[in-house]
């Protein structure tokens, strides 16, 4: 609570004296989401929306900042999933309304795909299973109204990916009693084209590299991921996660080097 409250004042002290505007705040969000802030950036897309509830860029943009947030909310106790779950909710309708200013912006559906995905990706198979449907969709959207977002691409290569990895009985049972039978279009290949394109479009992005590894692996592409995985080391940080995603890539990277 303190840090949030510090991150509160420093906004308003950092933040440009007399331009207290829709897009004044928007960009001192930008800046401190550049800084990997979320809470803060948050803080600075709220006042925006304060001034402007319909604002489409600030909508967007506070669903992405919300899932940074609840990304860094670590642990299974019930308690914890709860609050974490939440705070995806908010995010989903931050997105929710980003559409409904403007259906046709692709971060609308982007951030609402990620935020769905990214509560999914907590919970078991059949849960899995559930959200599938509504992430793909989503997602598919975004790529529709923009074929080079790389977020885009980066969401549907991560759904292929999950639903090839759902055990069998679980497919079995989410395409007979669950209405699952769209999971059949989920494969390997499709998997790789959509993050290798994720990856061109935002090169410096290291869970791109990460998750295409992954893929990499599961499609018995060893030498290919351990390509990706010796790239890591040389980007930037740009996400609340880096730090725990470039311990997975360095433990990954010395299995597949031991051939394990």
């Amino acid at each position: 609570m303190r840090r949030y409250l510090f991150g509160s004042v420093l906004l308003a002290l950092a933040a440009p004296v007399g331009a207290q505007s829709v897009s004044a705040w928007i960009a001192r969000g930008d800046s401190l989401q550049d800084a990997i802030l979320p809470g803060e950036a948050l803080n600075a897309y709220k006042a925006a929306l304060a001034l402007d509830p319909a604002a489409y860029q600030a909508l967007w943009r506070a669903a992405r900042s919300q899932i940074d947030v609840a990304k860094r909310i670590r642990g299974d106790l019930d308690y914890t999933v709860a609050v974490r779950d939440s705070v995806y909710g908010e995010a989903e309708a931050f997105a929710g309304r980003a559409i409904a200013a403007d259906s046709a912006g692709a971060d609308g559906w982007f951030t609402l795909a990620t935020a769905m995905g990214q509560r999914a990706r907590t919970k078991g198979g059949r849960e899995r299973v559930r959200y599938g449907r509504d992430i793909y969709n989503a997602a598919a959207r975004a790529l529709a109204l923009n074929p080079t977002h790389d977020g885009a691409h980066h969401v549907l290569g991560a759904w292929h990916a999950e639903v090839r990895r759902l055990s069998g009985v679980t497919r079995f049972v989410a395409q007979t009693f669950m209405g699952g039978g769209y999971m059949d279009r989920a494969s390997w290949d499709s998997a790789i084209v959509h993050l290798e394109a994720a990856v061109r479009g935002r090169p410096n992005y290291l869970f791109h590299h990460l998750e295409l590894a992954e893929i990499y692996v599961d499609a018995n592409r060893p030498g290919d991921a351990i390509a990706q995985l010796e790239l890591i080391p040389s980007l930037p940080d740009t996400d609340v996660l880096d730090a725990r995603y470039r311990e997975e890539a360095a433990a990954l990277l010395e299995r597949l080097r031991r051939g394990s």
